[in-house]
């Protein structure tokens, strides 16, 4: 699946997520996008002469509701044809940094090649720094963006903040959630776009100051020399010589003796003879360290942006996704049940299948592990559990509401399910059943499921309060998928 047809798949599913109250959707509307998606896609696979598949059945079926919400909302419309900010990114920083370094002789003496020019000893040794930089990050352990970094790429990759006037509020709230959730997901996806641009516009700019050294060369005759007041001769000599061996090297450039730099002093220069050199040691240098490097790197990241854009990392086995691929015959999802110093019995296990064909679709199996006693080890508890188990679509750990959570117990099974990194995560289920039937009391209620939450977003993962004797009560949101560990 591809970033365009991705980004409408995800726009649909929060739109329909955040659309409990069907007043942007009907159920109509729905059902008829999905069979026209599914008639759509088997028609596109004969064509093919080949099977229908899930993506085609998606990708199809948000077409179809795209287009039915703008024909209604003309606001939805300009929305969906908004284009990120990387687009125009893309090709006015490179331009904007060529001219930035065509004019840089500006700042600097126009009639004089200076040995220690500072503008173009900047760009060499900065990108130097850069590229000692990106090594050390390839070193660094993994961490999540930084603030700056993650603003600039939810900027680059859904646009403004901003929200067309004039949508309803469930449309509204389905948009800031898909712009969340987007930038999110195409996060790889942007990060290497703007790293392909950033090190094009540094090409760009040491490109622009060479161009500007050798078109100012042929109007004007440069005069050749140095000034310091810290440096002397020998230390100008042993610096020059270490920065232009490498273009002397390649580029077979005629070297310069100690002799050659004391004789270009500037309170000792007589004339304004042997500019070239020193200029096509520059440019040379600047080709070979500061050019041809980023140019490279901008090539990576550009094959590296395309393959995502091509084949845009969407994780299709989610419980959302599965629900919908019974369209097109794929096999029904199982939710995986671990549940904790709670023995689940026959009436609480019909109310599980509730909840899974509610979260996977109808055929939706349970896989219900068997309880785990409070005080037991957990590593010998977990040691059976298939965390690889490619026909899992989702696991969660059910706890029971009644039971107060324990940082030495509940929390410690915790912090075990989630460092036993289930491919998707680990959503958790509390159980009020128990605690509803001994409590009439609205607010003791309340009171503890906000204990609960709070404890179990403390170790990581957003806890989802069910009434297995009455699923109806506190029905979870067809499709809609449960909060994961790590999604925080």
């Amino acid at each position: 699946m591809n970033e365009r047809h991705a980004r409408d798949v995800v726009l649909v599913r929060a739109i329909e997520t955040a659309d409990q109250q069907r007043e942007i959707l009907s159920e109509d509307d729905r059902s008829y996008a999905s069979r026209a998606a599914r008639e759509l896609a088997q028609w596109q696979a004969a064509e093919s002469k080949a099977a229908a598949t899930q993506e085609h059945f998606l990708q199809q079926r948000a077409e179809q509701i795209i287009k039915k919400l703008g024909q209604r909302t003309p606001a939805f419309a300009a929305f969906v044809r908004r284009r990120p900010g990387l687009h125009t990114l893309v090709f006015t920083l490179p331009l904007l940094a060529l001219l930035l370094g065509a004019g840089l002789d500006r700042i600097t003496d126009p009639h004089h090649a200076d040995l220690l020019s500072a503008p173009l000893l900047i760009i060499i040794f900065w990108n130097l720094a850069v590229y000692l930089g990106m090594l050390l990050w390839l070193c660094w352990p993994k961490r999540r963006a930084h603030r700056w970094r993650a603003a600039w790429i939810q900027r680059l990759g859904v646009g403004r903040n901003a929200l067309p006037r004039k949508l309803p509020h469930a449309m509204s709230s389905a948009l800031f959630a898909f712009m969340g959730e987007w930038t999110q997901l195409s996060a790889r996806l942007n990060g290497a776009r703007l790293a392909c641009t950033i090190h094009l516009s540094a090409a760009a700019f040491a490109l622009g100051a060479m161009a500007s050294l050798y078109a100012r060369g042929l109007l004007v005759q440069y005069a050749a020399g140095w000034e310091s007041t810290f440096l002397s001769a020998e230390q100008v000599h042993g610096l020059l010589s270490i920065l232009f061996t490498p273009a002397i090297l390649v580029f077979h450039l005629p070297g310069f003796t100690l002799a050659d730099v004391q004789a270009l002093h500037f309170p000792q220069t007589q004339a304004a003879s042997n500019g070239a050199l020193w200029v096509h040691l520059y440019a040379a240098t600047l080709l070979l360290l500061a050019v041809a490097p980023r140019l490279v790197l901008a090539v990576l990241a550009g094959l590296r942006a395309r393959w995502l854009a091509r084949r845009f990392p969407l994780d299709l086995d989610q419980p959302y996704f599965r629900k919908l691929g019974e369209a097109t015959g794929q096999p029904a999802g199982v939710l995986r049940v671990l549940p904790f110093s709670f023995t689940v019995d026959e009436a609480r296990s019909k109310g599980l299948q509730a909840v899974a064909a509610g979260l996977l679709g109808e055929k939706a199996r349970v896989q219900l592990a068997p309880a785990i006693a409070y005080g037991d080890e957990l590593r010998d508890a977990l040691k059976g559990v298939d965390w690889n188990n490619k026909e899992i679509s989702l696991t969660a750990a059910l706890f029971n509401l009644a039971a107060t959570p324990e940082r030495e117990s509940h929390g410690a099974f915790l912090n075990q399910l989630i460092a036993s990194a289930a491919p998707r995560g680990v959503a958790v289920l509390v159980d009020a059943s128990g605690f509803a039937a001994r409590n009439a009391d609205a607010a003791r209620l309340a009171e503890r499921v906000e204990l609960w939450r709070q404890f179990c977003l403390y170790h990581g993962v957003e806890a989802t309060v069910v009434n297995l004797l009455q699923p109806e009560l506190r029905a979870l949101e067809q499709g809609a998928g449960l909060p994961l560990s790590g999604a925080l």
